[in-house]
């Protein structure tokens, strides 16, 4: 009998602590928003990467992110690799109080996958690396 009574104030116990969890989530709401596509092409360049999504049913956007954001911990970009038999190459863009904060690749590991591409020598794309500030999403 004993034994009933207390795991009944247990579940009682248990069951209060995860509504008072949930009232303190919704309380204080994540000043981080952050929206996920699909990779369709990421091309490798000298001053960064071109990432190919699709922007609608039917459309294709592209972004420009510089080689410069990778290079520190915490930066402005994240490049994580998958292994093979993961979710599809994805890319998030991350932004705090409304601003953009950074962007996170993920990618596969392996540079021969579909997703995977290199911009030709004779391209001249330079000019689209210089100045970026953020990452534009366009849908």
């Amino acid at each position: 009998m004993r034994r009933i009574v207390a795991v009944s104030i247990l579940t009682v116990l248990v069951a209060c602590g995860s509504l008072f969890a949930q009232a303190q989530v919704q309380r204080n709401p994540s000043e981080y928003h952050f929206f996920t596509v699909h990779i369709e092409r990421i091309y490798a360049h000298r001053l960064g990467f071109v990432v190919v999504y699709r922007s609608g049913p039917h459309g294709m956007a592209r972004s420009f992110i510089p080689a410069d954001w990778f290079q520190e911990a915490g930066g402005r970009a994240e490049m994580i690799p998958m292994r093979a038999g993961t979710a599809w190459p994805s890319m998030t863009v991350f932004h705090h109080q409304g601003e953009f904060s950074h962007v996170r690749l993920r990618v596969r590991r392996d540079r021969n996958h579909v997703t995977w591409g290199v911009v030709p020598f004779t391209a001249n794309i330079d000019e689209y690396f210089q100045g970026i500030e953020e990452v534009r999403l366009e849908f």
